[in-house]
C-alpha cells in the first residue's frame, strides 16, 4: 500500500471513529434533529481542520441528497480554471436547444486556428490539416480531457463567454461566480484567472442541479452527465478515496491553475457529483484550493483528504441518507 493510500485510510478510520463517538455521546433517545446537527458539525469541523492545515486558501461545499448543505471558507474568490467547462457545456446545450440544433452538428476546423502550445489531446488525436468534428466530440474533449483548444473554439464559434456567464446566472446565484475570460485569454495574462471565480457552494449547486433538476433538454443533459462520469483528469483528487468503492458512481470535473513567479500554485480544484446506491446517498462535493504554496501532487492530497472525510462520515451514518425526508 502506498503512503498516500495509507494516509487516506487513516483519515477514513479517524472520521469513522468520530462518528461512533458522536453517537455514543448522543444516545438513540436524542431527537433526530440534534443527531443530524451533530453530524453536520463533525463534518464541518473535520473539513475546517483540513482547510486550516492547507498552505493556501481551501474552500469546500457539500450538498447531501439535495438537502443538507455544509460549507467551509465559502467565499466567491476561487479561480475556477477548467471547472468552467461544465458551465460552458450547459450554456452551449441551452443555446442549441433554443436553435433546434443537434450535438451531432459537424464543424470544420483549420489547424491554423489551434494553439499548439496549450493542453490539447484533440490536436494529438487529429494531425490532419482540416479537422471535421461534431459538437459532441468537442464537448467530450473539454469535459473528459479538459482540452483547451476545443473550449476556445466553442467560445469563439458558438456561445461566447458573456452568454455563458448570463445563462449560468439563471442556474446558480449571481454573486457566487463570474466567467469573464477564455482559456486563451487567461494564457496571455495569468492574472485573468482570478476573474473567472466561484464560491465552493456555487459550484456545488451547479453540479447538484445538473444531476437533480432539468436544465436543458434530456438528451443533452444526459450527455453532459454521462461524459463527466468518464472524466480522465485528476483521479488523485476527489476520486482518490473512492477508487476501491465498487458501487460509487462519480461524475467530476477538475481545474488546474498556473504557477506564478513565486512558485505559488494559483488554483487546484475538483467538483463532483457522487452516488453511493448501496447506501442510498448522493452528494455534490466542490473543493477549491487557491494560492497554494506547494506542488500539484501536494494540493491534490488536501482535496483527497476532504473527499475521504466526507465519504467516511456519510457512509458510516446512514441516517444522513434520509435528511431530505425528516
Amino acid at each position: 500500500m502506498t503512503r498516500s493510500k495509507t494516509r487516506l485510510l487513516v483519515l477514513c478510520v479517524v472520521a469513522a471513529c468520530a462518528v461512533v463517538l458522536a453517537f455514543w455521546m448522543f444516545p438513540n433517545s436524542a431527537p433526530k434533529g440534534k443527531a443530524q446537527s451533530s453530524l453536520a458539525t463533525i463534518l464541518t469541523d473535520s473539513l475546517s481542520r483540513i482547510a486550516s492545515a492547507c498552505p493556501g486558501e481551501m474552500g469546500v461545499a457539500v450538498i447531501v441528497n439535495d438537502a443538507e448543505t455544509i460549507t467551509v471558507n465559502n467565499r466567491s474568490v476561487y479561480p475556477m480554471m477548467s471547472v468552467f467547462k461544465v458551465h460552458q457545456a450547459l450554456a452551449l446545450c441551452d443555446d442549441f436547444d433554443k436553435r433546434g440544433l443537434s450535438l451531432d452538428t459537424l464543424i470544420r476546423i483549420n489547424r491554423s486556428e489551434l494553439d499548439p502550445k496549450t493542453w490539447s489531446p484533440m490536436m494529438k488525436d487529429h494531425p490532419e490539416r482540416i479537422l471535421s468534428l461534431t459538437i459532441r466530440d468537442l464537448l467530450r474533449y473539454t469535459l473528459t480531457q479538459s482540452d483547451n483548444n476545443a473550449s476556445n473554439l466553442l467560445f469563439k464559434r458558438l456561445v461566447d463567454v458573456a452568454k455563458t456567464d448570463s445563462f449560468v446566472a439563471t442556474i446558480i446565484p449571481r454573486p457566487s461566480f463570474r466567467i469573464a475570460y477564455t482559456e486563451e485569454e487567461m494564457a496571455v495574462d495569468h492574472d485573468r484567472a482570478y476573474s473567472n471565480y466561484t464560491s465552493p457552494l456555487g459550484a456545488a449547486i451547479l453540479m447538484n442541479r445538473l444531476f437533480t433538476d432539468k436544465l436543458v433538454s434530456d438528451g443533452k443533459q444526459d450527455f453532459i452527465k454521462n461524459t463527466l462520469k468518464e472524466c480522465e483528469t485528476g483521479t488523485d483528487r476527489i476520486v482518490a478515496p473512492l477508487l476501491e468503492e465498487p458501487d460509487a458512481v462519480i461524475a467530476h470535473k477538475t481545474g488546474s491553475g498556473y504557477v506564478d513567479e513565486n512558485g505559488v500554485l494559483v488554483a487546484h480544484n475538483d467538483v463532483a457529483y457522487i452516488c453511493l446506491p448501496h447506501n442510498n446517498i448522493s452528494y455534490a462535493l466542490a473543493v477549491f484550493v487557491k494560492d497554494f504554496k506547494g506542488n500539484e501532487a501536494q494540493a491534490s492530497r488536501y482535496i483527497a483528504r476532504a473527499s475521504a472525510v466526507v465519504y467516511s462520515l456519510l457512509t458510516q451514518n446512514l441516517s444522513y441518507a434520509c435528511l431530505d425526508s425528516q
